[in-house]
Order: C-alpha cells, then structure tokens, then sequence
C-alpha cells in the first residue's frame, strides 16, 4: 500500500486521531454574565466566554470513522482540564490509556508503557494541542495564530470552525468543529486529511455544567 509523503509516525497519529476530539471537549464551567446578540456574537466574544472556565470534568463518547479499515470504532471515558496549559483525557474502554498534556510536554500511556513528546519538536501535534488550549482557555491569539477560525451562533448555542492556516498541517489535520452551548463544549467533530473523521459527545459531569 502506498504511503503519503505526509504521513504521521504512529505515535504521532494516535494523538491526532483519538485524543485530539476529546481534549478538545472540556468546556463546561461557569455562564457568562449577560445574553449576547446571535448577530453580534463572534470569536472575541466566545473567547471572553470560555476564558471564565478554569477547571472542568467530563464523561465523553467518541465514534471515530477510519476510512483505511472501513469501520467505525467506538470509545468512552473521562476529560479534565486546569488552566493555564493542562489536561488529561483518560479512555476506559475499551482498553485503558490516557494520554496528559502538560506545557510543551506530552504523555501517552498505555498499561505500564509510556511515551513523552515535547510538542515543539512535532508541529503537526503542536498545531492540535493549540487547538486544544486556545479553546479551553479562550486564548483569541493563539487561535488566530494557528487557525483561520469562524463562529456563528449566540452566546447559548455556537459553533467555532478552525482550520489550520499551514497548508502542510492542513493536509493532516483539515479542521476541527466544535459545538457548545454556553461555557460547556459539547460536542467536537474532527477531519483528518485522508478522510478519517471523529465525532465525540461530552457530557460535564456534576457541578461542571454551566
């Protein structure tokens, strides 16, 4: 079978195709203090919104397609969260991992193995991690830096599109949609280049939802 000339390292693509949706999920938190105008809500205005969460906790279920194996694999577990720059996404089942994003230092274990990145090292993980952090935390620059990013919606129920702004990255991971309501993400729909696609639903857990 041919290989693209683009192709992820597996440890790589692993992070890409299944903690990329669900670290993505995890902002349930405070509401914001006041209703915005659908016409007038934007990205600087979700980025206020999200940037009150500073902590969060949620149970998620992930369908992720993968084209190569021409199935639909099917996965659940545990999110958190802590401002500014961690957060862990710990899958039970159907086999226990957890992967742990520290800084500019990642983790990936898997039983008693374990296996550490340091993000500037790999862009095409770099460029999901921001995604990642910058939506978590409200970070409008990083966004922006990384992601040509769109938003539609009101304040009680959006969207966020972004697309990484390197066409290199843009070859692996096309875009990421991420739907909320609120502070609380709930649902993150993620396309890679070569067709995979997954789509993830969260659920806060109790005293996490706005």
């Amino acid at each position: 079978m041919p290989t693209r000339a683009t192709a992820l390292r597996p440890e790589r693509r692993a992070f890409v195709t299944r903690a990329a949706p669900g670290l993505v999920a995890l902002g349930a938190g405070v509401a914001p203090g006041g209703a915005v105008a659908a016409a007038e809500f934007d990205l600087a205005q979700l980025a206020a919104l999200l940037g009150r969460v500073k902590s969060g906790e949620a149970s998620f279920v992930e369908k992720r397609r993968v084209e190569m194996l021409d199935r639909t694999l099917e996965s659940s577990g545990r999110l958190s969260f802590r401002a500014p720059d961690s957060f862990t996404r710990e899958t039970l089942k159907p086999r226990h991992e957890k992967l742990e994003v520290n800084g500019n230092v990642l983790t990936m274990s898997l039983g008693e193995r374990s296996r550490t990145l340091q993000l500037d090292s790999s862009p095409e993980t770099a460029v999901v991690v921001e995604a990642i952090r910058g939506t978590l935390t409200g970070n409008r620059d990083a966004l922006e830096r990384f992601f040509d990013a769109s938003v539609s919606g009101s304040a009680g129920r959006w969207t966020l599109d972004l697309v990484p702004r390197d066409l290199r990255l843009r070859g692996q991971v096309a875009s990421v949609r991420v739907f909320g309501r609120e502070s609380a993400v709930r649902e993150v729909q993620v396309l890679l280049g070569d067709g995979d696609r997954s789509t993830m639903t969260i659920e806060p857990l109790a005293g996490n939802a706005p």
